[in-house]
């Protein structure tokens, strides 16, 4: 969607219960988010309720690293509202309470009353709302903080899909999540820990000089079968910071939805960036405060729905992955088991192998000595 000044890209989350996965899935891609509340009499106290998904939404968005948001107070129209200013106050009052919980910075919130049956505040001011004198959503789509693209960190590109095309060889797909890549440049995939040289690089069927952050690109390797290297393989430059496996990782994990509890040597499967590999929780070492971090309980016996821990955890098979603040999108994960998502976390440390002894392409020695 372009606006005035911005090209927004929508990624719409539904709000029921059953559809979280989308959410997760959609909420570790996002850069801003918009909570969309019901006003009307009787809906904004389900939402807001201790089990509703408004709350659920909010927590969602800022663990997983959305610090941006726009709160949109929907169904003005609604006859138990008739355009009221007093209902309007009594909704930011109390969410703005709840996401200041959460961590994000009430000041920088915008709260915009609309109708989006009516169009109301949506495009254009509204007349049935003369006592508010803040921002549409246009405009205050407009006042966000355009992401800034990490192209200036080391690359990180994890493989989506790996194709042998006649003629070419081997073709691996994915999106640069940081970094650029450029023809000529020798990278390491982990944790295959195979180096090699690109040879050329292609997006929508035309090739590229380099591809950037959220390019979606196949590009040519030379020597390596498409059985050396997988789906959920992180592709970076071997001479600036190359990914390795993980032995191990930390990570602050909140579960959200797990009927019984869960202890040590619990083993569900983690998505993150493109992998899907089973992890063991190897060692709970803390319950904590899902909202300031602050230690509640040390070495806990078992955690259930709602806590949030510190949590040290094993790949059960080899697998790459980097600490939030290095590298967002592979520092965030969803747990998953039972067809839901049982937990999502951040990761704070990882310990990582220091692989030696992988395969290395003729082609990769030849261009490093370039």
């Amino acid at each position: 969607v372009r606006v005035t000044q911005s090209v927004f890209t929508i990624i719409d989350a539904p709000g029921h219960r059953d559809f979280i996965k989308n959410m997760i899935t959609g909420t570790s891609q996002a850069d801003a988010a918009i909570l969309i509340i019901a006003s009307a009499q009787g809906e904004f106290e389900a939402g807001i309720s201790k089990d509703g998904q408004t709350r659920e939404h909010a927590l969602l968005a800022f663990t997983l690293g959305v610090k941006q948001m726009v709160v949109c107070c929907n169904k003005m129209d609604d006859k138990t509202v008739n355009y009221g200013q007093e209902r309007y106050d009594e909704i930011v009052k109390e969410v703005s309470a709840y996401i200041k919980k959460v961590g994000y910075n009430v000041e920088k919130v915008r709260f915009v009353p609309i109708s989006g049956w009516q169009g109301d505040n949506m495009i254009d001011k509204s007349d049935k709302m003369p006592w508010y004198k803040g921002p549409t959503l246009l405009e205050a789509l407009d006042m966000l903080e355009p992401p800034v693209r990490p192209s200036d960190k080391p690359l990180r590109l994890p493989l989506q899909d790996v194709y042998k095309i006649g003629g070419i060889g081997t073709v691996p797909v994915g999106r640069v999540e940081t970094g650029v890549m450029k023809p000529g440049d020798v990278v390491t995939f982990a944790p295959a820990n195979v180096t090699t040289e690109v040879k050329s690089i292609e997006m929508h069927h035309e090739q590229l000089a380099e591809a950037t952050p959220g390019d979606n690109v196949g590009f040519n390797v030379k020597n390596v079968s498409v059985k050396d290297i997988r789906r959920g393989n992180v592709c970076g430059n071997t001479k600036n910071d190359p990914p390795k496996e993980a032995a191990d990782f930390t990570a602050q994990v909140i579960i959200l939805n797990h009927p019984g509890m869960i202890g040590n040597g619990y083993a569900p499967v983690l998505d993150c960036h493109t992998s899907h590999i089973a992890c063991k929780f190897a060692e709970i070492e803390s319950k904590i405060d899902r909202r300031s971090g602050k230690e509640l309980e040390k070495a806990p016996k078992a955690i259930k729905s709602g806590d949030a821990a510190i949590v040290r955890m094993v790949p059960q098979k080899p697998m790459c992955v980097e600490v939030f603040n290095d590298y967002a999108p592979l520092g965030r994960f969803a747990v998953r088991d039972m067809r839901q998502t049982v937990a999502v976390g951040i990761i704070k440390a990882v310990n990582k192998k220091e692989g030696s002894g992988g395969k290395v392409t003729k082609a990769a020695v030849k261009a490093s000595k370039k």
